[in-house]
């Protein structure tokens, strides 16, 4: 089974792996959500009961036929069944409109039903990616996207509703490790609105250093060199090589790559961008690639549509 977890490469031990798997990915979620369910008063307040009916619900739309995103949301739709999250899917051709995605949208954002709204990425090249995202409801914005979301993330004494799902898992990594962050020296890299931006900024409030690798950054290796903790999320394989880790450093890899493997099933297999076998050498701390990062992402999002359901049905 792939595993969700960090591997131990202290020299002190025969690569031990942590116990956290994939299944723990939604058992998080579970500890949190019980058997709970909603049922509106007619004061409009939630009060709990027991019943068969979805504590939230979550809508997400796919906009054409990619393999890659028919899987993300075939995951997502797993993982939201095994905790009681209902889910939707609205399936739209590659070829339609921008306009026909936004009344999508626009449903979704007047349905009182439905707690959390995301629009899986990338979209077709036609279509404003930004104009889309921007038309989703800042109090459904499970994927933390909402630029008022991203504002506020970035600003001091300000509270995000959501914060965007893979950072947020990537934290949540740390914290569950009891790995410290405050005072370390962090490296990002890549610089993306979806990844590499948000975590940054999260390990800014958590009181870290944090330096931002990107395309134009001179001397990368040697930056990374002095990185307490990374994560990369720039999408070339093996890139950061054993050379470029400080001895003990925890590095968390968010980069997904298929690279040619006559061997395999497929005729591929999935890397990050972390050359995962010269950096564990190095490392005290590594997520594997695929297993690691990804099922925390998807816990997240089931994580926001939770807070989101409970915000809607003043539920504390």
């Amino acid at each position: 089974m792939a595993s969700m977890m960090f591997t131990d490469c202290s020299s002190s031990t025969t690569s031990r792996l942590f116990h956290l798997n994939r299944r723990n990915g939604t058992s998080l979620l579970r500890q949190c959500v019980g058997q709970l369910r909603f049922q509106t008063t007619a004061s409009g307040r939630g009060c709990i009961r027991s019943s068969s009916s979805p504590i939230s619900a979550i809508s997400v739309i796919l906009v054409g036929d990619r393999k890659d995103s028919a899987t993300y949301v075939r995951n997502k739709k797993k993982a939201c069944d095994s905790v009681g999250i209902k889910s939707f899917e609205v399936c739209v051709a590659e070829d339609s409109s921008e306009e026909e995605v936004l009344r999508s949208v626009s449903g979704f954002n007047d349905d009182p039903s439905v707690h959390g709204i995301l629009v899986q990425l990338p979209l077709p090249s036609h279509m404003d990616e930004q104009n889309i995202l921007n038309a989703v409801s800042i109090e459904k914005d499970v994927d933390g996207f909402h630029p008022l979301n991203i504002g506020r993330l970035a600003m001091r004494g300000r509270e995000p509703l959501f914060v965007p799902c893979t950072p947020k898992g990537c934290i949540e990594l740390l914290h569950r490790y009891n790995i410290g962050i405050k005072g370390k020296r962090a490296v990002v890299i890549g610089r993306s609105n979806i990844v590499g931006m948000p975590a940054a900024l999260l390990l800014q409030r958590e009181d870290a250093t944090v330096t931002i690798i990107h395309s134009r950054t001179k001397n990368p290796e040697e930056i990374t060199r002095e990185a307490d903790i990374i994560i990369s999320a720039v999408g070339q394989a093996n890139m950061v090589r054993g050379s470029w880790i400080k001895p003990g450093a925890v590095i968390i890899d968010v980069g997904i790559n298929p690279v040619e493997d006559s061997s395999a099933a497929r005729g591929y297999r999935l890397v990050g961008d972390i050359c995962y076998e010269e950096a564990s050498k190095v490392a005290s701390a590594i997520t594997p690639v695929p297993g690691g990062v990804g099922p925390m992402t998807i816990a997240m999002l089931l994580s926001n549509t939770l807070k989101s359901a409970k915000r809607i049905h003043n539920f504390q």
